[in-house]
């Protein structure tokens, strides 16, 4: 899961980005409301998380132009009245949280966001391979299988394929942030612990040139 952090308190910002990633999430975060549109013009993120008191570009524009573009629009700020709930809904956001909050569930619905895509129901199946995407659990068989957060979410972008393929660039994109150098191995790396974790018969195909499928 790829999410945007934009938050004008860097330190908090930069809080937010670490426990998120230590959720098993990759996460850039900026500081104003014009960079917000800059990345977001060039990633395709599942969720932003959107401060509404933003310098140079208020959160309250950043929301209105992303609305409906693709990313769920998580609004998290200071301003946390009944009146400041409807008015961020309204302006396109999908959820609203209050500061100050609970980290856990901060973490807990940028997941529920992230499950609202009707083509990625809760849990998916392939053969006897289940991944509980809400519980974040996967199993082969009776065999409960025991993943890091990558290895999880690598699983569950080929699975929520249906058989198609995706990209290393795709998977490198999606699944790590801007700090990863793209020339890495870093996806066949995973690939490799993936595939033995699983099992026999392999379930991950390499499509030579091209990506990876189920």
């Amino acid at each position: 899961m790829r999410v945007l952090v934009v938050e004008d308190h860097v330190t908090l910002a930069g809080r937010i980005a670490q426990g998120l990633r230590q959720a098993g999430m990759a996460v850039d975060a900026v500081c104003d409301g014009a960079a917000a549109l800059t990345a977001a013009a060039q990633t395709a993120y599942d969720v932003i998380v959107l401060d509404r008191d933003l310098p140079t570009v208020h959160g309250d524009r950043v929301c209105r132009e992303l609305a409906g573009s693709g990313p769920r629009i998580l609004m998290l700020t200071a301003a946390a009245a009944v009146d400041d709930r409807v008015d961020g809904l309204e302006l396109g956001a999908d959820d609203y949280l209050g500061k100050p909050f609970v980290f856990a569930e901060l973490v807990a619905r940028v997941r529920a966001l992230s499950r609202r895509a009707p083509s990625a129901p809760p849990v998916l199946r392939r053969g006897d391979l289940t991944v509980d995407r809400a519980r974040h659990r996967a199993s082969r068989g009776l065999q409960q299988l025991s993943l890091t957060r990558k290895e999880f979410g690598v699983l569950e972008m080929l699975i929520a394929a249906d058989g198609g393929l995706i990209s290393a660039e795709e998977l490198l994109e999606h699944m790590w942030d801007a700090n990863v150098d793209p020339f890495s191995n870093i996806v066949s790396v995973t690939m490799t612990r993936l595939r033995r974790k699983l099992g026999n018969p392999p379930l991950i195909e390499t499509v030579v040139g091209k990506g990876y499928r189920m």
